[in-house]
């Protein structure tokens, strides 16, 4: 078996082009903190500094490394697709041409421009691309696939899941 050798400025590229991050190491009370935080990331410093133990401005420091260093991505509200009329989601399947996977972020940011697209995970398997849609109805689940799929040059099938009901843990549970 032969083996490539790359020099240290080849593999730095190839680590940067796949934009892998180093994240810090995290202690019990930072796991805490994450834990606590995914629960409920409205909750004040103080409360989270005495349910971890901590003085509050030691608190608030870790929680801003946490931030700094991308562990913590966001404090976003989850609100529900219904309650803005949003009552049918959808898994759309999505398998790019073998010429257009050069083009995969591309695809991902046509993707990320439309409202509807909740989310969109990149795979590796069979499909390239789960693209999550929340809409009205079936109409225009129908109308999304047509044009913005089944019109796209890059794309070679498609197949739609309707979903019925779902649960959300969340990464940390």
């Amino acid at each position: 078996m032969k083996h490539a050798i790359y020099s240290e400025s080849e593999a730095k590229k190839m680590l940067d082009s796949k934009k892998i991050q180093e994240f810090p190491q995290l202690d019990q009370l930072d796991r805490s903190i994450l834990g606590l935080l995914a629960q409920n990331g409205r909750m004040s410093n103080a409360e989270l500094a005495e349910q971890v133990g901590l003085a509050q401005s030691t608190c608030l420091g870790r929680v801003r490394a946490l931030v700094q260093a991308g562990v913590i991505r966001s404090f976003t509200a989850e609100i529900a697709p219904e309650a803005l009329g949003l009552s049918l989601q959808a898994l759309i399947s999505v398998t790019l041409r073998a010429g257009a996977r050069a083009n995969l972020s591309e695809f991902m940011a046509q993707m990320r421009s439309h409202p509807q697209v909740i989310q969109i995970f990149f795979l590796g398997g069979t499909e390239d691309f789960i693209v999550h849609v929340a809409v009205r109805n079936s109409d225009e689940v129908r109308e999304f696939v047509l044009e913005q799929l089944s019109n796209n040059a890059s794309v070679a099938n498609t197949r739609t899941n309707i979903v019925f009901d779902h649960f959300h843990k969340g990464p940390l549970g």
